[in-house]
């Protein structure tokens, strides 16, 4: 009778533990399925906050792209987006740092707003500013072009009067002359008798010339364009200047005959047509040409 009711509890005891084993796998393969479930779920929340991030990203590089103004609070701003999408990347999904990551997108979002009315505001001020400063440098430009034909007209007056003031010679002639021992010159123009090329030309009268001394020079350049003389180099702000011969006159704004005397090589007097050419310091102011036989 004894052995018969211990059977009949270990039955029974067997059958609970068997009930329970069921149950617990039950449960278990139920946990399994919803903590997979859970994980996907995070996952697939973890890929929509890093879309949410890189579209942030996208807009502050257009922003950043198309704005002068506060440039460096966007990147400051876009390169705190990229540091904390490098970290969604790296860490495991979980409920506690999706959250965490749902606040700060949140706060990111609230930040971008802001900063792009801040820039819009400034865009808009540096349009006005930009129409404004328009509008002064078209002022400026039609005042320096009115400036700048002023000038150029007293320019072309100021050229005219320094032309007009510059000497000028007529009756500009060469000849070839020699030397007699009283000091006489008498004129000739056979090479082989020739002392000297004398230069003779008239300064005309000119009231708006300066008056005072003044430093006159002679080219004389025979057939072969070589230069007959004693080959003076005169430094001119322009460069130097080698000339035949020089004189120098005094001139008082009346007309003026004068005559300056070349020495001569014989090896380049040669026969045929010579040329003069009479300057006033470095300004060429009269030119003539003579032959000799």
């Amino acid at each position: 009778m004894t052995e018969n009711k211990s059977n009949t509890a270990l039955k029974i005891l067997t059958g609970i533990l068997a009930v329970a084993l069921i149950a617990l796998g039950i449960y278990t393969v139920k946990f399994y399925n919803e903590e997979k479930e859970n994980k996907e779920i995070l996952q697939r929340e973890k890929a929509v906050i890093e879309d949410e991030l890189n579209d942030l990203i996208i807009k502050y590089d257009e922003a950043i792209a198309t704005n002068e103004v506060m440039d460096q609070n966007l990147v400051d701003a876009r390169q705190r987006i990229n540091v904390l999408l490098d970290s969604v990347k790296d860490a495991e999904a979980n409920l506690v740092l999706i959250s965490r990551y749902r606040r700060e997108i949140t706060s990111l979002r609230n930040e971008k707003d802001r900063l792009f009315r801040v820039v819009d505001s400034l865009s808009n001020q540096n349009r006005m500013l930009s129409t404004a400063i328009d509008s002064t440098n078209m002022v400026l430009a039609e005042r320096t072009r009115m400036s700048d034909s002023l000038q150029q007209t007293n320019q072309n007056l100021s050229t005219k009067v320094d032309r007009a003031a510059q000497l000028k010679v007529t009756s500009l002639r060469g000849e070839g002359v020699i030397v007699r021992n009283s000091g006489r010159l008498v004129e000739n123009d056979r090479t082989r008798r020739i002392d000297q090329i004398r230069t003779c030309f008239t300064v005309t009268e000119n009231a708006l010339a300066e008056a005072g001394e003044k430093n006159m020079y002679v080219q004389v350049y025979n057939p072969e364009n070589e230069l007959v003389g004693d080959q003076i180099a005169v430094q001119h702000d322009g460069g130097v200047m080698v000339y035949s011969a020089a004189s120098k006159i005094y001139y008082e704004n009346e007309e003026l005959d004068v005559c300056i005397l070349s020495n001569t090589d014989s090896d380049r007097l040669v026969a045929g047509t010579y040329k003069v050419y009479v300057y006033a310091g470095p300004q060429l102011i009269g030119t003539s040409s003579f032959d000799l036989r």
